[in-house]
């Protein structure tokens, strides 16, 4: 499985110090960026901003000493309009946007792949449904101790890696097994919570090679740190030969047919 043997470090992975996104590789995560740095950032800074400068003005234009006889206004109708009005239509301008993003992750365009991923106590687990070249399935454990070389990185790096095509959308069906675990991967803008009893489904696109990490985001149990989520993108004919090499590999593991959950 040649494809699987460069190192393991690229772009999707927290770096020490990082207080931004790590970088996007898919249209979601784009469109969550674009929301984020040109829409809800202006709008907090400027109402930041605009808060602290009327503190200012009140602590030094209406202390004791400046005033020493304090107003007894206690209305002020156009005032009260204003600091009603002006939020709502803060929030609708921040609404519009916010309902084009949400659907856009909900909706599931016609996939590619499907991939089915469970979160287990505490690993998670992989299947590739046969109707789709694949019909075997393998868990993924976090690398530790003498396993983890110097390529790795240090609680992201897995023993297995889920591999998907560049440039294809892959619709993946997310359940837990025992508690309530969360799927996310912060360069694909893949967030959901893996649910017992519950299939829930999202999906991406990655338009990069490479890897790209993620972590259970959901407080499971007492190895919740421990159980990352790994992807290795790759071209299309990369893809083709892994699956060949991991029908082989993991044939001795037991597979279940594997369900759309009423979406394509």
């Amino acid at each position: 499985m040649a494809i699987l043997t460069t190192a393991a470090r690229a772009d999707g992975y927290p770096v020490p110090g990082q207080i931004g996104f790590q970088e996007a590789v898919t249209p979601i995560a784009r469109e969550m960026h674009f929301f984020h740095n040109a829409i809800l950032m202006p709008i907090i800074t400027i109402i930041t901003l605009f808060v602290a400068g009327l503190l200012l003005w009140v602590i030094f234009r209406f202390n004791e000493k400046a005033n020493p006889v304090p107003s007894r206004t206690t209305h002020h109708t156009m005032l009260e309009i204003a600091w009603t009005i002006l939020p709502v239509l803060i929030l609708f301008i921040i609404a519009i946007p916010s309902m084009k993003l949400l659907t856009n992750e909900l909706v599931v365009p016609k996939s590619d792949i499907t991939l089915k991923v469970t979160g287990k106590q505490w690993f998670w687990s992989y299947e590739y449904p046969k109707d789709q070249n694949g019909g075997f399935a393998f868990d993924s454990y976090l690398l530790k101790g003498d396993d983890v070389k110097a390529d790795d990185i240090r609680q992201l790096s897995v023993d297995n890696q889920a591999v998907v095509p560049v440039n294809k959308v892959v619709h993946v069906l997310v359940t837990g097994a025992d508690v309530i675990h969360s799927f996310t991967v912060p360069s694909f803008g893949v967030r959901i919570d893996a649910v017992p009893g519950r299939m829930n489904e999202t999906w991406f696109k990655a338009e990069k090679e490479g890897t790209y990490y993620g972590q259970c985001s959901k407080l499971c149990g007492k190895d919740h740190a421990f159980m990352p989520i790994a992807f290795k993108v790759v071209s299309e004919e990369a893809y083709t030969a892994w699956l060949n090499d991991a029908k082989k590999k993991f044939a001795s593991a037991e597979t279940k047919p594997v369900h759309l959950a009423g979406a394509e």
